[in-house]
């Protein structure tokens, strides 16, 4: 357990951290100046990239020979892409496929 001092340190540095993280973009590459290719270059390929990876790690343990046969997982799979095919909103894709997997996992499987 945490004494109080060490809690206060915690949360200043995670207060630090998040301000700082919020501002050295606005320090290194400010209004004026052009964005360096490189940079817009991560901007453009690193979110599928980042959702390429979510969905390896999300589907590594499922099972198609055992227990629900990856069902729940595929149904959610197809409410994410439906959705977004949709709306094309992010949250509303990903908030929806999640709780259709949970509503799935909880009462039908």
């Amino acid at each position: 357990m945490m004494i109080t001092t060490q809690q206060l340190i915690t949360i200043g540095m995670v207060i630090i951290g998040t301000v700082l993280t919020r501002f050295i973009p606005f320090l290194v590459f400010p209004a004026g100046k052009t964005t360096p290719q490189y940079i817009q270059y991560l901007g453009k390929v690193l979110p599928a990239a980042v959702f390429g990876l979510l969905v390896v790690y999300c589907l590594k343990n499922v099972s198609l020979l055992a227990g629900s046969h990856g069902i729940p997982e595929m149904i959610g799979i197809a409410v994410v892409v439906g959705l977004h095919l949709w709306k094309r909103q992010m949250l509303l894709s990903i908030a929806g496929g999640t709780i259709c997997y949970m509503l799935l996992v909880q009462t039908v499987f």
